[in-house]
């Protein structure tokens, strides 16, 4: 399989690339000012549909000719986009059945982007029939590096609801459940009188009077997942018949968006890109773009690359603010430290007119003499001498679960509390790991667990047998778990297992849960260690677990809020209620101490809370030691190295200062 970067020794720098929106005098400049800032890859060509096709059978290239040489002349790698992403005017009026129709039954009309429904045979026609156009004429071209497919996929249309949608749906729930019987015992259909006696009778789940089949509607979301990333196969499979050597991948939105089962889409990726974009409201959105990063890497098993971020403000939120100065840098290099093989941005020049005109990019309406500049030329130098960072892994000792679908069942309606979010309660617990400066992956309940010390489960609602299988043995086998509330209820199909709570995990946990006591909004609880209980509460009994900690309060007092059970050789762990900030850095601390794991800078003494430190490691066991400060004073760190940063040697720590950052490399037998 292509991979990229091909060597160890180049971070990528860069973004996507426009020049359809300027006129060709401005293209020259464009790359000498590329050169100025070390930028070796540019995206080109993403939204440039209607300008390579501007009308029905015909095609012009000469314009993307030009630049495709320009920037092999100059030494810039491109990755080339399909330009699939938004079909142009001419091709929704031509096929108005392609335009995607939401679940009230409207459809959505062309003018802005990704204005196409993924089941469309028009749409796969003409998008596959412009990539073999592509791939033809560039996939031997100096300059390709990399293929960049369509671009965010669902970003704006995560589900098409349309007739068109509807006939691929039956077709894949064929391909699922086999008949008719297995389907209605899958969904429940024996309820509210929902049976079905033909497959035409099966419908998206449009809107209803009342609450939706949870099953359907479950199925409709993988359904939907899965239709995008077929889209991506049928792009993939001609590029790789087309030009076999070069890698492929698509930008995904792991950590801004829930709609997509990434874990299925991350093998289909030559190379795992993702986009990234901080929320100017959060105070601590450093903590959300590690979250990101690490769930990337997970979905990666490995490095991967940021193929999207901001150099400052975006244009789609209420309040848009503007990087403070070092910024920037600390949001690459947060990047970067997490397991991205370098930092691109959107867009490399600022639009003058369309929807992301206020969209921050490397080159800022006012030119080279602006802040925005001067620091895009900095992080080109740091990330130059940050070369030899590419290709390694990053250390971590635990593993946070998350699963799509289960998030996705969580989230239907009726369930016993709307505060019960899968995905907030996951970056919840990351977010306590990034406070005590543990590095944590994101995993899937299948994966292979044997090489973390710690599991953490914050919630899994629906776990198949096979998973729940898969955790049972790793703690068999010596490992640590830690589940959250409201986990294992449900199978794959989201039907209650029998015989009490948490279901698949009862024996796991020797605990059983009788009845929810969920609470009211705003209202919490007493524990019988001083702590906190919010959210949830449950009435149950341990069976062969050790109580550590019971509710204090009616009605539920006296039932096990946390629990720690001997399981095989390993030791299971159970939160039968959300508890509160402190407890559950209390908690977390407590679980990996006992599992043996460390924070990044353990032995280091009171390190301030927001330093942020990661290590990436090389298989020759050259470390470097990524610092990001982000307190509004200076830290010192007890670290040696050599700081690739600035070139010094550190030999009785570093002092890192209000807002800076640092990379210690130590070679292999010189480790801190």
């Amino acid at each position: 399989m292509p991979s990229y970067p091909p060597t160890r020794s180049a971070l990528c720098f860069g973004g996507d690339y426009n020049p359809e929106q300027w006129s060709s005098d401005v293209w020259r400049a464009d790359v000498a000012l590329m050169r100025e800032a070390r930028v070796n890859l540019v995206t080109v060509g993403v939204f440039s549909w209607a300008r390579l096709a501007p009308r029905p059978d015909r095609y012009e290239f000469g314009w993307l000719d030009e630049i495709m040489d320009l920037l092999a002349e100059h030494g810039i790698g491109v990755d080339l986009a399909t330009a699939t992403a938004s079909p142009p005017p001419w091709f929704s009026e031509k096929y108005p059945e392609s335009l995607p129709v939401d679940r009230d039954g409207r459809r959505l009309w062309y003018g802005s982007r990704q204005a196409y429904c993924p089941s469309s045979p028009a749409y796969r026609e003409a998008a596959l029939d412009l990539v073999s156009r592509l791939a033809d004429r560039y996939g031997q071209h100096p300059a390709l590096v990399l293929w960049h497919v369509n671009n965010e996929y669902g970003c704006h249309v995560a589900r098409c609801y349309c007739d068109q949608s509807a006939a691929a749906f039956r077709e894949w729930l064929r391909a699922r459940h086999g008949d008719l019987d297995a389907l209605n015992e899958a969904w429940g259909t024996g309820f509210w009188s929902q049976s079905y006696g033909d497959w035409s009778q099966i419908l998206p789940p449009r809107a209803t009077p009342t609450t939706n089949n949870p099953g359907q509607e479950l199925d409709f979301r993988r359904f939907s997942s899965d239709a995008l990333l077929e889209l991506f196969r049928a792009e993939r499979e001609v590029l790789h018949h087309v030009t076999p050597g070069v890698p492929v991948t698509t930008n995904l939105m792991a950590g801004l968006t829930s709609a997509f089962d990434y874990w299925r889409w991350a093998p289909e990726l030559d190379l795992v890109s993702n986009d990234h974009y901080i929320l100017a409201a959060d105070p601590h959105s450093e903590i959300g773009l590690a979250f990101a990063s690490d769930l990337t890497r997970g979905l990666a098993g490995g490095s991967w690359l940021l193929m999207e971020h901001s150099t400052s403000a975006v244009n789609w939120q209420p309040r848009n603010a503007a990087k403070a100065p070092g910024q920037l840098l600390r949001n690459s290099l947060g990047h970067v430290a997490r397991g991205s093989d370098g930092a691109l941005f959107f867009q490399w020049r600022a639009s003058r007119a369309g929807a992301e005109k206020w969209h921050s990019a490397m080159l800022p309406h006012a030119g080279t003499d602006t802040k925005v500049w001067r620091e895009i030329r900095s992080l080109g130098e740091v990330l130059h001498r940050l070369g030899e960072v590419a290709g390694s892994t990053v250390d971590a000792d635990v593993a946070l679960l998350l699963d799509y679908p289960s998030g996705w069942a969580q989230e239907a309606a009726a369930q016993p509390s709307v505060d019960m979010d899968c995905f907030a309660e996951i970056r919840r617990w990351h977010a306590a790991l990034w406070r005590a400066g543990i590095t944590a992956d994101l995993a899937h309940p299948s994966a292979d667990l044997t090489r973390y010390r710690a599991v953490l489960v914050p919630s899994l609602y629906l776990v198949s047998d096979a998973d729940a299988t898969n955790l049972k043995s790793y703690v068999d086998k010596g490992g640590t778990v830690l589940v959250g509330a409201y986990s294992g209820i449900v199978d794959e199909c989201d039907r209650v297992r029998l015989g009490g709570y948490p279901g698949a995990f009862t024996d796991l946990l020797g605990v059983v849960i009788e009845e929810f006591f969920p609470l009211l909004e705003g209202e919490c609880v007493a524990l019988s260690d001083g702590g906190t209980g919010t959210v949830w509460t449950e009435a149950g009994r341990a069976t062969t677990a050790t109580v550590l900690v019971s509710h204090a309060d009616p009605p539920v007092a006296g039932s096990p809020a946390v629990t720690r059970n001997a399981f095989g050789a390993g030791t299971a762990w159970y939160c039968g209620t959300r508890l509160a900030e402190p407890d559950l850095a209390r908690l977390l601390h407590d679980v990996c101490e006992r599992a043996g794991v460390e924070p990044v800078l353990a032995g280091a003494g009171a390190v301030d809370p927001r330093l942020e430190a990661v290590r990436r490691r090389h298989p020759d066991g050259t470390t470097y030691l990524f610092l990001i400060n982000h307190a509004g004073h200076a830290v010192h760190v007890p670290a040696t190295g050599t700081d690739l940063t600035t070139g010094d040697d550190v030999g009785a720590g570093v002092t890192i200062p209000a807002g800076g950052v640092a990379v210690l490399r130590n070679d292999v037998g010189k480790e801190e």
